[in-house]
């Protein structure tokens, strides 16, 4: 069971994991060895994920996330195996987190009568300056 938050939490069997070769740095390592992981999440068959965090979650992911609906984490950042593991799913347990804050919602406001004044007075001091750099008519 990966802990999410104290409400959500996903089961070790959701989360897929396929080691593949890295790129990159790292010398003959990176010809030999599959330190690098691509872990995969399917969002949309997940029966912990509450509704509202799913779908926050799908806008968070982007691109990440296939048409199937299974999120894409890859990760090859360090050099061995276990340590690019460790890296994927702090990065999965990150998005999750962050899709499990509801936003705050907009309370709609109004200008302040002192922001609508000096908006127009600068707009009235825009105006003048532009004014000034007419072309004055001959004088007849």
């Amino acid at each position: 069971m990966i802990r999410i938050t104290p409400s959500i939490s996903i089961g070790e069997d959701e989360v897929e994991e396929h080691f593949i070769r890295a790129s990159g740095p790292g010398g003959q390592n990176v010809n030999k060895l599959a330190s690098a992981v691509q872990l995969r999440f399917d969002v949309h068959r997940s029966p912990r994920l509450p509704e509202d965090v799913r779908a926050r979650l799908e806008r968070l992911a982007g691109r990440r996330l296939t048409r199937e609906g299974v999120l894409v984490i890859n990760a090859q950042r360090h050099r061995t195996q276990e340590r690019n593991r460790a890296d994927a799913r702090e990065r999965l347990v990150d998005l999750i987190r962050r899709a499990a804050v509801a936003p705050a919602p907009r309370r709609p406001t109004k200008p302040t009568a002192g922001a609508r004044e000096r908006r127009l007075q600068s707009k009235k001091h825009r105006a003048t300056i532009k004014g000034l750099r007419q072309r004055k008519p001959p004088l007849e």
